[in-house]
């Protein structure tokens, strides 16, 4: 049975791989918790220096959106490869995935759900 703060680093290291492979950059620092059945996974750093000038235009709200939108549809098409991933890890298949991003703070949140997960005590 893996301990769960062993699993925990290999999600974020897995989530940190697919950011940079993926998206194309990696975040500045990511931290996963698994609590229950659901792994949080928090991201800090995530916009591009080209996203972060559409958050400072004139027209910001229209900026925020359009990074909302694409980084949604991204992680849509990527999606495949998280729940592998995860469930590679976590031995569990991924029934849910959810996130959203802050495009004031830089920081973006992935909730998974599976099946189960048994882990050790840390």
């Amino acid at each position: 049975m893996p301990k769960k703060g062993t699993m925990e680093h290999q999600i974020s290291d897995a989530i940190i791989n697919f950011e940079k492979e993926y998206m194309g950059r990696g975040p500045l620092e990511t931290r996963t918790f698994i609590i229950e059945n659901m792994i949080i996974v928090r991201l800090k750093g995530v916009l591009t220096r080209a996203e972060l000038q559409l958050v400072k235009a004139e027209d910001s709200d229209r900026g925020r959106k359009l990074i909302k939108e694409m980084r949604i549809e991204l992680i849509e098409k990527g999606r495949p490869l998280l729940d592998a991933a995860v469930g590679a890890i976590t031995g569990q298949k991924v029934v849910s995935l959810h996130t959203d991003i802050s495009t004031i703070t830089g920081e973006r949140v992935i909730i998974f759900t599976t099946q189960n997960i048994v882990v050790q005590s840390a």
